[in-house]
């Protein structure tokens, strides 16, 4: 839980969340949550990503994950400063907001902006992970999710931990029961 901020007078700021971390972790459940709850809408990633792809809008494809970082967030980015520029608040969730995603914003859009990242730990994985398989549909329809593995599971969410720790960015950490939510 973190708090998003509120206006001088008490009243919920317009305000960018950004919601990052490994497949599966539950970006767009607590996309769809906040969605639910306050009525933002939210941008997922993932289906930005199979716009771009199923239109012939690139070459890429949906697994060249570290090149569609590149392609994906200059747009995000925009989209992003937009929603700011229009006291509009938003949810932008996807593994494609890169670590260093605060030097593309000047101060007067950092002040609207807030990042979380969702990292499973090694125990709730190992724990888990017949779990994370069963909710993986929860909002959205993974038509190939065959080929996710819990070794999958363990790298992603370690190399999200880790660039979390090296950019000095927050993370929610999820060891036991899974219950996350954004306070604002």
């Amino acid at each position: 839980v973190f708090p998003l901020g509120r206006a001088g007078g008490g009243e919920v700021c317009s305000m960018v969340v950004l919601i990052a971390g490994a497949s599966h972790s539950g970006k767009t459940v607590l996309a769809q949550r906040l969605l639910e709850k306050y009525g933002w809408p939210y941008l997922s990633l993932d289906l930005l990503k199979m716009g771009l792809v199923r239109s012939g809008q690139t070459a890429l494809t949906p697994e060249q994950d570290d090149k569609l970082t590149g392609y994906l967030w200059p747009i995000a980015r925009e989209i992003v400063k937009t929603a700011v520029e229009n006291s509009q608040s938003l949810i932008v969730e996807g593994c494609y907001i890169p670590f260093g995603w605060q030097e593309c914003f000047t101060p007067e859009y950092l002040q609207h902006i807030r990042w979380r990242c969702l990292v499973l730990s090694q125990g709730f994985i190992r724990g888990n992970f017949a779990a994370m398989q069963a909710h993986a549909n929860d909002v959205e329809d993974r038509q190939a999710d065959s080929g996710f593995t819990m070794g999958d599971a363990l790298a992603q969410n370690a190399a999200w931990q880790a660039g979390c720790e090296a950019h000095g960015l927050p993370y929610t950490l999820i060891q036991g029961e899974y219950d996350v939510s954004l306070e604002l």
